[in-house]
């Protein structure tokens, strides 16, 4: 297989287990501005020796106890709380019934071969992939009850977010959170390459440290992550030939004005620019599929049966800047609805790549799990 090849990462099977770990922490306060980030994203960095130092100059804070982490963060405006544990990665489903996990995205071999490489050198998890799910009235009313408590650590970061921890180790408590979670079935919004990663480790070491991984599990009926889209530009093409693929797919299409195209932006609309001339793509989701599905695998291989190379932008304005007449066509996409997304995903179907954008999400290394601490049994 080439190290390129997009394959769909193993399935985690059920129960679904989080589980304690003795968090280090290290406040932005406490460090110059990024200087966790950074250190975390140079692949030679050293990383354990670093945290040592950081530690014996009492800027690292490690927590003696093992327990679960509910970590609030807020930013523009928008709360997000999420639990933080060792997810248990040590059980492959057999069939579809027994998934706990469910990628939405391929990854790329080399990727996560280089993330394995990487994260075993480092001896730790840096930060946690993050997962969704819609949770529990049970599961809410007990968090709820956490946070009456007083929080761990109250601190903003450099990047103007707000963060509330609380730790949980009531042992009741615990208990009642694992029977929650037991049956339930989480989508990962971010870190389909980390994610990979933690399995491909698990395989090396069974029965070791690195049978679990961190992650954090966010409630959507609880404090929702922000589902946006991410949109497409096409160099080297033009809209014309954008069209003409549609006629071939058999895809309808209609030519508007810019004020009408950017009116129809919306959950069912997908709107193509070259930036002078704008037209209406007939490429809404159905019950079953995607818009961006239809985009990839109808519309675009019918242009010369070759798909152009698509890059990808986060917003409206950033795509349209890029549109040229005859030479660079600019797609704004819709969001993909998460209850689709989940439903594609227990198929064992996969989005195209850049199919869904979950925000906002926490700046990395605020929760850090050492390995050398080994895994928590319950």
């Amino acid at each position: 297989m080439s190290s390129r090849a997009v394959v769909v990462p193993p399935h985690v099977a059920r129960p679904l287990r989080l589980l304690p770990f003795r968090a280090l922490m290290l406040p932005p306060a406490r460090g110059p501005r990024g200087t966790v980030e950074r250190a975390l994203a140079r692949p030679g960095a050293r990383v354990e020796e670093l945290l040592s130092r950081w530690a014996a100059q009492g800027r690292l804070t490690h927590d003696a106890t093992p327990g679960l982490y509910l970590h609030e963060y807020t930013t523009a405006g928008i709360t997000v709380r999420g639990l933080v544990g060792a997810l248990d990665v040590s059980r492959r489903a057999e069939d579809p019934g027994e998934q706990a996990v469910l990628p939405h995205e391929g990854v790329h071999c080399d990727q996560v071969e280089q993330l394995a490489e990487r994260m075993e050198h480092m001896e730790v998890d840096p930060a946690p992939i993050l997962l969704v799910h819609r949770g529990s009235a049970r599961l809410r009313e007990l968090l709820a009850t956490v946070r009456e408590s007083d929080p761990l650590a109250t601190f903003a970061d450099h990047h103007d977010q707000h963060h509330r921890l609380w730790a949980v180790r009531d042992p009741a408590h615990l208990d009642l959170i694992a029977e929650a979670l037991a049956t339930t079935r989480v989508l990962i919004a971010d870190g389909h390459h980390r994610y990979a990663a933690y399995l491909a480790l698990q395989d090396r070491t069974r029965g070791g440290d690195r049978d679990t991984g961190l992650a954090m599990l966010v409630d959507q009926d609880d404090t929702p992550l922000f589902l946006g889209p991410i949109h497409r530009v096409l160099p080297g093409t033009s809209l014309e030939s954008l069209t003409s693929a549609a006629r071939t797919a058999g895809i309808g299409f209609t030519y508007v004005t810019r004020r009408e195209a950017l009116t129809a932006l919306g959950p069912t609309s997908v709107v193509a620019t070259d930036g002078r001339q704008w037209a209406i793509l007939a490429v809404a989701s159905t019950a079953d599929r995607a818009a961006v599905e239809i985009l990839h695998q109808d519309l675009l291989p019918a242009r010369l049966g070759s798909p152009p190379p698509a890059e990808y932008r986060h917003t409206v304005e950033s795509a349209l800047t890029e549109a040229r007449p005859g030479r660079t066509v600019a797609v704004l996409m819709p969001a993909v609805d998460l209850d689709l997304v989940t439903r594609i995903a227990t198929t064992g179907r996969l989005l195209p790549e850049k199919a869904t954008s979950f925000q906002p999400k926490p700046t990395p290394g605020l929760l850090i799990r050492a390995l050398r601490d080994g895994p928590v049994a319950r």
